[in-house]
């Protein structure tokens, strides 16, 4: 009589949860070659997503399973190699419990800078804030009272790629592999959003481009707007056009007035940031082109 040599999964058995994430051309036998290398290898699928886009014929699967037979994440990604090179896949493993090396960014608005704080400082948000930088040094005090560097870069027309250069060796000193721009009211230069394509996360109010310049609810509000919104999105060298990760509406009505417009606006921006960095580090945003396939 056959006997089943899988030992059984107990309950108290302590765990490393590890992802799978990977997009290709979509084809037949994607998902059963996953599976079959996950229990080939020792491994135990403890939940899955996956989409395939019929308009550009890509896939998308996000898979999360524990290794039972103590694998490697090196050597995981070294077995599955062969597979993924087969299927044409941009294939990542990761240590679901490593929390993402960051960098925030702020010019004079803190409201973003204060929330994320907040949620990394109680454990909510899956990051590792490893220094703030700003323009200004309005935000040294609360920084520095969170226990985090604080690193004062000003910017001029003619100082801009030196300082540049100092933000782009930080983050190199520091192992960052997110930048999150938290009202940070500079453009960086189209090389830099080359080389960290994918790593800078951008928030700003959903009014564009509509309502341009530096008093877009007074505009708003002139204009009786309706709807209140803002969106996050990762930074290419198209100013306020990258892939979008999040977005969020509040209504408003002709009894709001414009410090009412901004109040609104304030608080959307924080969430949609706060929601749009989580989903990022919990590695659940996958690049499809200008657009994101999120699994929640």
């Amino acid at each position: 009589m056959p006997t089943d040599i899988t030992p059984p999964l107990s309950p108290e058995r302590p765990t490393a949860p590890l992802l799978l994430t990977l997009s290709c051309p979509d084809r037949i036998g994607i998902v059963a070659d996953v599976a079959s290398f996950l229990v080939e290898n020792g491994c135990n699928i403890v939940e899955s997503a996956q989409y395939g886009d019929h308009d550009n014929g890509r896939f998308f699967l996000r898979t999360g399973f524990e290794s039972l037979s103590g694998r490697t994440l090196p050597e995981l990604e070294a077995a599955f190699a062969p597979i993924a090179a087969r299927h044409g896949m941009d294939a990542r493993f990761w240590d679901a419990s490593r929390k993402t090396p960051t960098l925030i960014m702020v010019s004079r608005f803190g409201h973003c800078l204060n929330d994320l704080l907040f949620r990394w400082r109680i454990g909510a948000l899956p990051i590792e804030v490893k220094a703030v930088v700003s323009n200004h040094a309005d935000f040294r005090d609360l920084v520095e009272q969170a226990g985090l560097p604080f690193h004062h870069l000003p910017v001029t027309p003619q100082t801009k790629p030196q300082q540049e250069a100092a933000l782009e060796a930080l983050v190199a000193d520091l192992g960052v592999e997110l930048i999150v721009l938290a009202r940070y009211m500079q453009i960086l230069s189209p090389q830099m959003c080359a080389r960290q394509a994918g790593r800078i996360i951008n928030i700003h109010h959903s009014f564009l481009p509509s309502f341009v310049g530096a008093r877009p609810y007074h505009a708003a509000h002139a204009r009786g707007v309706k709807l209140i919104g803002a969106t996050a999105h990762y930074v290419t060298e198209d100013l306020d056009e990258g892939p979008i990760i999040e977005q969020a509406v509040e209504r408003v009505s002709h009894s709001h007035s414009v410090a009412d417009y901004i109040a609104v606006g304030r608080d959307l921006e924080a969430l949609v940031l706060a929601r749009a960095v989580k989903w990022h580090a919990e590695h659940r945003v996958l690049l499809n082109g200008r657009r994101t396939v999120i699994f929640h």
